[in-house]
């Protein structure tokens, strides 16, 4: 394997790509002016809870910014930035509008669930972009060069950072109130067990040999503790 096949459906040749960063960028911070507009400009069944979705795209957004300008050390194609910005306006736009009472006549009061989802969205947070930032200092010693990151967050899971996705995107559905919205974490957890994570565990055996196998052999894929 080439240092930039495609793997997991991403090229992993490092690149810059600081154009097509940027325009991802823009349509991210696009679709989040519509939330935004959507939540504070219009009447809603549920005002509260459309404006708390806008905020939970404006965190997404924030940590979004981070990735692409400072952790994100691989080729970003504009294909994946127009693929995602599509799925990105699907989710945002679908679940603030769920949230905000489109399907339904009454507001939901604020309870227990709510705080336990803003709980979820800010912990996933922390998972996953707190982990990424742990490994990229570590990454730039000497010492590790060439070396395979098994330490922080990650030594409780071989993919912490999706991890943290997934109870990110939970803890966002379930502000929505809607069933309909958890699709998105459903669908984003098949494709991290099912395509991205095979993919990456392929490319990073290949860039590390032992020291990721013997990594892969004693740490939960996914879930820590569970898988």
């Amino acid at each position: 394997m080439s240092s930039t096949e495609t793997t997991g459906g991403v090229d992993r040749a490092h690149d810059r790509s600081v154009a097509t960063k940027l325009i991802f960028a823009a349509l991210h911070g696009g679709i989040v002016g519509l939330c935004l507009w959507l939540a504070f400009a219009l009447e809603w069944t549920d005002p509260v809870r459309a404006k708390l979705l806008a905020g939970c795209a404006v965190l997404y957004f924030l940590r979004h910014l981070i990735t692409l300008f400072v952790l994100l050390k691989r080729k970003v194609e504009m294909s994946e930035a127009l693929g995602l910005s599509a799925f990105m306006a699907l989710f945002e736009i679908g679940f603030l509008l769920l949230g905000a009472g489109i399907l339904r006549d009454t507001a939901v009061p604020f309870g227990g669930m709510d705080m336990l989802s803003l709980g979820l969205i800010a912990f996933g947070s922390y998972l996953n972009t707190g982990s990424e930032l742990q490994r990229m200092i570590w990454k730039k010693r000497p010492e590790s060069k060439g070396r395979c990151y098994t330490g922080g967050l990650f030594k409780h899971s071989m993919h912490i950072n999706y991890f943290g996705d997934m109870v990110l995107f939970t803890g966002w559905a379930l502000l929505t109130t809607s069933w309909l919205a958890f699709a998105v974490p459903l669908f984003m957890t098949v494709s991290f067990v099912f395509f991205h994570i095979p993919g990456l565990d392929a490319y990073l055996s290949q860039r590390y040999g032992s020291e990721f196998d013997a990594y892969a052999a004693k740490t939960a894929k996914l879930i820590p503790f569970v898988y």
